[in-house]
């Protein structure tokens, strides 16, 4: 199935049309940066033929990814840089990381929650990376781009035995507390030194065999920096990020991570696993935002993934600057498998845009929803709001209020006055 798949995923880079070259002529401060969320469905290898399922869910991801590269600036497109904000394959593969182990951490089995969970699976490395990695090179070569791990990406997820799973008041069964940890997977195909990032002179740096890493891309005149940091990033990998920052002072930075924003665009602090309940080196996603992201000026833009749905919220930093914070993450749509038959997250090929112009008379970002299966914009597709509010948790939003959700225009009020304008 990897080898037809393959070929599938090389037959639309070679027949995709592109569809941002054509009209006028591109713009100086005109351009787009691709935010891919949570691919975890689509690699899911229970969701392949090979496993049952009436179609390679698989396919849908090689799609998405051959879109991204055909619309790359390098093809005569817009895009300039891509972000994955995690969860890129679905199942763990180890009980607990030998790292942990050696710290003293103990572990018992996840009893209850998703299947996912409940015990490792063998298939992570054999199908489920490789065809992560098979998607990737669609892009090797073409842009840019950047990858962060989110929880699904580390090697293990195990409950804490003093936090076992309980009733709650209401008599209902809940999780432990749990914890992920290990990254030798995410390592072994992301990390600097991988056939995706050794020697290109975009990617400046990384931490922790690549589960953080920084990218430097230019696009509208200027150029701009990227950080990417790993699920509920720990005190070193924002010590290194901020040492980043200090080497590329002025640059106007977008940071991406797994796990931010919840759905009502406050920071997530219901997250399970919740590393920082049992970790002190750990950060949840406040923490992050007190220690990192609010004492740089530079940083303006925050993209997560993790939670179903989206969320957008404006908060100021300490300088008194806006940061501006989005999530995205489509993993729970299916009208694609209901079409086949049966009930099932897959994604439907759904991703993010945003679109930057900065010779706005205020710089802005148009942010919008396609997606590559159904060709169609959000704002194209008039099942749109009836196929996913509901899964959204969004069901008492009107349709047109849901849709603003997915489409809408931030304004980068201080961007001049932080960045300055265009620069040669």
């Amino acid at each position: 199935m990897k080898t037809k798949s393959l070929l599938l995923a090389l037959s639309w880079l070679a027949t995709a049309t592109l569809a941002f070259a054509s009209g006028p002529a591109r713009e100086r401060g005109k351009f787009t940066v691709a935010m891919i969320p949570d691919t975890q469905n689509y690699i899911d290898y229970t969701h392949q033929k090979a496993a049952g399922f009436p179609f390679d869910a698989v396919e849908q991801y090689y799609e998405q990814m051959n879109w991204i590269a055909t619309n790359a600036r390098s093809n005569g497109g817009e895009i300039v840089f891509a972000t994955h904000v995690g969860d890129l394959w679905q199942h763990y593969s180890e009980w607990m990381d030998p790292a942990h182990e050696a710290r003293g951490f103990k572990w018992m089995p996840n009893l209850h929650g998703s299947t996912v969970a409940r015990s490792p699976k063998v298939q992570t490395r054999a199908f489920e990376i490789p065809a992560v990695v098979l998607g990737f090179r669609l892009l090797k070569g073409r842009l840019p781009f950047s990858v962060v791990p989110g929880n699904h990406d580390y090697d293990a997820l195990w409950t804490d035995p003093a936090h076992p799973p309980r009733k709650d008041d209401s008599g209902k069964k809940t999780d432990g507390v749990r914890h992920v940890g290990g990254l030798s997977g995410y390592q072994s195909v992301f990390s600097g030194e991988s056939e995706f990032f050794k020697g290109q002179s975009w990617y400046v740096g990384s931490h922790d065999g690549g589960g953080d890493s920084a990218q430097v891309f230019s696009a509208g005149g200027r150029q701009w920096l990227h950080l990417g940091l790993q699920y509920h990033a720990p005190d070193a990998s924002l010590q290194w990020a901020a040492g980043i920052v200090k080497q590329f002072p002025g640059l106007p930075t977008i940071v991406s991570t797994h796990d931010y924003l919840a759905r009502d665009g406050k920071r997530n602090l219901k997250s399970n696993p919740l590393n920082s309940v049992l970790d002190p080196q750990d950060n949840d996603p406040q923490m992050m935002w007190d220690e990192f992201i609010s004492q740089h000026d530079q940083i303006f833009l925050v993209l997560c993934g993790h939670v179903g749905g989206q969320s957008f919220s404006v908060d100021r930093n300490r300088f008194g600057h806006d940061v501006y914070q989005m999530m995205a993450d489509y993993q729970g749509r299916g009208q694609s498998a209901k079409d086949a038959g049966v009930d099932a997250d897959v994604g439907d090929g759904w991703l993010r845009l945003l679109n930057f112009d900065l010779n706005a008379p205020v710089p802005r970002i148009d942010v919008r929803t396609y997606s590559t299966l159904y060709k169609k914009f959000a704002s194209e597709l008039k099942e749109y709001a009836a196929w996913y509010k509901t899964h959204d948790g969004q069901s008492k939003l009107s349709d047109a209020d849901y849709l603003k959700r997915e489409e809408f225009t931030i304004e980068l009020k201080d961007f001049r006055q932080r960045f300055g304008g265009n620069s040669n």
